[in-house]
């Protein structure tokens, strides 16, 4: 039903309202939903305010909603007394929810306004992801079966009673003198792609037609088949697939496409019972009219749906769930595959994106801005205009727009992340260092499609960027993504990144290049197609410590220049390295050696079993300082270091492991030390707080090995804190030791990393330069 907040709210300021609370509705309220300690209510549609002064009794904390002027007016001066009462004009299907309560609430109520909303399931699923564990959503509507005819656009009748309480866990009807009162818990993805009956032999043809609004939402009908579809049907005789989809759009919905707006984005081919069917994916770029039921012997209403809402929302024809998938990989996940064949031509990048997403964009680049992570003017125009949710089509935008977040977007067998869009700071932080400048042509290795385009923005506008992934799936994503959403100078290709993209280098070479997974080592194309003096920004592993490092080229070697501390998913390409690693004592422990020759781990299970050694290095860190580059000089200049990790569902307190991190490590001479640190100052905020490095070890040599980590760790102290990341270069493997630098060597297989740190020629023995960490650099 089509409504106006004038006219509703005249009909308040004329002393009109609804049916008041009853008994009933109080008792049944009181008894099924009682305020928890701390409860906060949202009430909805609240009128002049008697259920939100009720919840208010039972103690609550209440935020009560009307989208007219003229209730609140009349609820805020009969309500006066009201205390913890607080009164918002805000339109729920339409208006950014901005003054609700981030917290969340125990209990959401819509009273008899539910039949007035337009598109149900999006604002239902917005309330759901509202409701604090254990809450309650309670609509409370008059029954289409007991409502007069002329009434019956205010009630519901029994299918859209079972619609409303799809995708809930524990769903309780009660009646309250004619009312229907549902009190819904427990929200859970109902998502299922469902199929009608055998096609007869002249459907087995069809399209379906793809529409988003101008908040970029896509249009579903729920059919009196009891499922969403998208606008489509049979293909006519001698019509083509545009025409077609056109066509069903405006028979079904109302809308109007014109010809030139509707392209054909893929012809999606399966199989239904003994009928091979063939399905045609129209992408409407633009489209007018006004949204009709024009069909009401085949669809009960049309509503527009988030995307990320989609894998929640219930029964959807499997055709249309197809279709969507082919549109935006990844939003319904779990479907079984189906032939596609993509058609020639790309369809022009579609707009539209909500007023939320304008808003949490623009706070998500303010933040990053004021971290520091993006001080030029082009990275932050980057981060103000590229529409990252559509990238992360799946997710809420609350997610993806959060500057700390990985956004994760693909998974293996395992569970763990093999593609994601990364945490937004880092990103700028990455693009800074390329130190880009317009009209350069990039290379990007890893891409979900965001990075690329605010890579692809930065060097507006006759900048190209080419992307490179070895995941087919996370190629076609990509491509998609940038085809709906991007600047069209985004070239994505298929294949292994660590051989770079030699067809597409332009002469002179690359003018950045950045790798957006883990690296064990640098490939060569890398450093071969970028252009001279230009920048390699990747994230880079040195004994398991990953650091995103920007890499200037001079001539065959590489110079670092900045770091930043990271994380990302890792290499999966020809690069790709398993990390070895060791278990002891039944798999409580574990050593972890990700560089140079391993050590030999002879007796120390034995030696795990003896007395503990301890030395205090008299270092100490306050409670959120920073200790980064300990880690990393740990790593290249201790003999035998490795990590020492501990299976917490096996810890019987042998090893004091910090939690949340390995701990740095040496073994030799059947012997083992490793790092922690204990609190030897508390306080009251993380400054006043304290913690002192202490070294334990066991076996022979535990005194030895004891000694010489908590002498790394002075020397750290005397001559590396606070003065940042040493100068390191990269050289070819092969490079012989006289024409490499005086510093601390690490081999990998492709690369020699030699890094120089402040004082090290003071805090190391006079032995050969590379006795220290030389090794085989480990297979691949």
């Amino acid at each position: 039903m089509a409504y106006d907040r004038a006219e509703w709210s005249q009909h308040y300021d004329d002393g009109g309202g609804f049916r008041p609370v009853r008994d009933s509705e109080r008792n049944l309220i009181a008894r099924h939903t009682p305020a928890p300690d701390g409860g906060r209510a949202l009430e909805l549609g609240c009128g002049t305010g008697e259920l939100a002064a009720f919840l208010a009794e039972l103690g609550y904390t209440v935020d009560a909603v009307d989208f007219a002027e003229g209730a609140l007016a009349r609820a805020q001066k009969e309500r006066a007394d009201t205390g913890r009462v607080r009164w918002w004009c805000l339109d729920i299907e339409h208006d950014e929810p901005t003054e609700l309560s981030e917290d969340g609430y125990d209990l959401i109520t819509l009273r008899l306004m539910f039949a007035f909303l337009h598109d149900r399931a999006r604002v239902l699923h917005s309330l759901r992801a509202r409701l604090r564990a254990g809450g309650a959503l309670v609509v409370t509507t008059p029954v289409a079966a007991t409502t007069p005819q002329d009434r019956r656009h205010i009630a519901l009748d029994e299918e859209e009673i079972s619609l409303l309480t799809e995708g809930w866990s524990r769903v309780e009807r009660c009646d309250a003198e004619g009312l229907a009162v549902l009190v819904l818990r427990g929200p859970e993805s109902t998502y299922s792609a469902v199929e009608k009956a055998r096609p007869e032999p002249q459907s087995v043809v069809g399209v379906c037609a793809v529409v988003t609004d101008d908040s970029g939402r896509v249009l579903l009908g729920r059919s009196t088949r009891g499922m969403w579809e998208l606008p489509g049907g049979r293909v006519e005789a001698g019509e083509s697939f545009p025409a077609a989809a056109a066509r069903e759009l405006t028979e079904e919905t109302g809308l109007v496409a014109e010809p030139g707006d509707a392209h054909l984005l893929t012809i999606l081919h399966d199989d239904r019972a003994d009928v091979r069917r063939l399905s045609a994916v129209v992408r409407m770029s633009a489209w007018h009219g006004t949204l009709e039921l024009p069909e009401p012997h085949h669809f009960r209403r049309w509503e527009w749906h988030d995307l990320h809402t989609l894998a929640g929302g219930g029964a959807l024809f499997a055709p249309s769930a197809q279709a969507l998938e082919a549109v935006w990989p990844g939003v319904l996940p779990g479907l079984p595959t189906v032939h596609s064949y993509p058609h020639a031509a790309a369809p022009p990048p579609v707009g539209g994106e909500p007023s939320e997403a304008v808003r949490l964009r623009r706070e998500m680049a303010e933040r990053v801005i004021a971290g520091g992570w993006a001080p030029s003017d082009a990275v932050q125009g980057a981060l103000r205009a590229v529409p990252r949710h559509r990238f992360a089509p799946e997710s809420p935008l609350r997610a993806v727009y959060n500057d700390e977040l990985v956004v994760v977007t693909r998974r293996d067998d395992d569970g763990a992340a093999v593609s994601s869009v990364s945490a937004p700071w880092l990103q700028a932080d990455m693009i800074e260092k390329l130190r880009l400048e317009p009209g350069m042509t990039l290379f990007e290795a890893g891409s979900g499609g965001y990075n690329a385009e605010l890579l692809a923005h930065v060097v507006a506008p006759a900048g190209q960027v080419v992307t490179v992934d070895l995941d087919p799936y996370v190629v076609h994503r990509t491509r998609r993504f940038t085809a709906e959403a991007g600047s069209g100078r985004v070239t994505v290709l298929l294949g292994d990144g660590s051989r770079g993209a030699p067809r597409h280098l332009p002469s002179g070479g690359f003018g950045g290049s950045v790798i957006t997974h883990n690296c064990w080592d640098i490939a060569p194309a890398w450093r071969e197609q970028l252009a001279e003096g230009r920048y390699l920004v990747l994230p880079l592993e040195m004994h398991g410590y990953t650091r995103a490092i920007a890499f200037q080229r001079h001539g065959e070697v590489l110079h670092a220049r900045d770091w930043t501390y990271c994380g990302f998913v890792r290499d999966r390409g020809a690069t790709a390295r398993t990390t070895p690693a060791l278990s002891l004592v039944g798999g409580e422990l574990h050593l972890r050696h990700e560089d140079g020759t391993p050590p030999d781990a002879a007796g120390l299970d034995d030696a795990l079993h003896g007395p503990r050694h301890e030395v205090p290095t008299g270092v100490t860190v306050a409670g959120r300082e920073s200790f980064e580059t300990l880690q990393l000089y740990a790593a290249t200049t201790l003999p035998g270091f490795c990590r020492l990790a501990l299976d917490r569902s096996r810890d019987t307190g042998l090893a004091a492991v910090p939690r949340g991190a390995d701990a740095a490590a040496t073994v030799g001479d059947g012997s083992l030390a490793y790092l922690t640190h204990v609190l030897v100052r508390d306080g009251v905020t993380s400054e006043e707080r304290r913690s002192e490095f202490v070294v334990h070890a066991f076996g022979p040599a535990a005194a030895m090995l004891a000694e010489r980590m908590a002498a790394c760790v002075r020397a750290w102290d005397r001559h590396v804190r606070g003065s940042g990341y040493p100068q390191m270069s990269v050289h070819p493997a092969g490079t012989p030791d006289h024409d490499l630098p005086t510093g601390h060597l690490l081999d990998k297989v492709s690369s020699r990393l030699v890094f120089q740190w402040p004082g090290h020629e003071r805090t190391e023995p006079a032995a050969p330069r590379a006795a220290t960490l030389t090794g085989a650099g480990g297979g691949q």
